[in-house]
């Protein structure tokens, strides 16, 4: 499976997690982007609970910066903020206002529990470990995302416009930034040859949870429940 380079710390870390990482970014939620058959309340109910979602993962973002060692960090970790605000949230909106979902109705979506757990765990990693700790946690999203998209990209139907958000040169240019912000972070604090550290392990089983978490929101938005 073709993979775009998003650094040497994004390698390992998908590597890493083997079948897991395969189920998040093949989820069938994923295919049904791609070839249109997925149900329009299930794309409905997915882009509401990823509109609290990415409220909770600004936080988190926001969270690194005030967590960064440097102003580079700090500068990136504010312009991804900045994308999630300005980019990711505006399309949550346009597209369920096109669908009879206006704003006030879509901000006041309970959250599902699938979410809950997810969102909550990335920001805890945050408020008990470090800088690390929380990129490891955040990554699987944002580069998750950039790797999704790079395939789906060019995909037509009713999915096209998510499909060419995520697959588009300026998400792709984040996820590339990203990578990069991370693979200095790690160097930084740990060394070049940080993936021999017993860190290592711990950052690793960062990246694993939140790829879980990611599946079960993949899960959550294809169940009739909304669990």
């Amino acid at each position: 499976m073709t993979a775009p380079d998003y650094g040497r710390a994004f390698a390992s870390w998908r590597a890493g997690a083997g079948q897991v990482w395969r189920d998040y970014t093949c989820h069938a939620f994923v295919k049904g982007l791609r070839d249109g058959t997925l149900p329009q309340a299930g794309y409905l109910h997915y882009l509401r609970q990823d509109y609290v979602f990415l409220i909770h993962f600004a936080r988190a973002w926001a969270l690194a910066a005030a967590k960064a060692e440097t102003l580079d960090e700090m500068a990136a970790a504010s312009a991804t903020v900045h994308a999630l605000v300005h980019v990711e949230m505006p399309l949550h909106v346009e597209t369920c206002a096109a669908h009879g979902i206006d704003r006030v109705t879509l901000e006041a979506t309970a959250e599902a529990p699938g979410n809950l757990a997810y969102t909550r765990y990335v920001l805890e990693a945050g408020y008990s470990g470090d800088f690390l700790d929380l990129m490891a946690a955040l990554a699987p999203c944002v580069l998750g995302y950039g790797e999704i998209g790079f395939r789906l990209k060019g995909s037509t139907g009713p999915y096209a416009d998510w499909c060419a958000v995520y697959g588009g040169e300026e998400y792709q240019a984040l996820c590339r930034d990203v990578g990069a912000l991370i693979d200095g972070a790690l160097e930084r604090r740990l060394g070049p040859e940080w993936q021999s550290l017993p860190r290592a392990t711990t950052l690793q089983s960062r990246f694993d949870t939140a790829t879980r978490l990611e599946v079960g929101f993949w899960n959550m938005a294809l169940s009739p429940i909304g669990a």
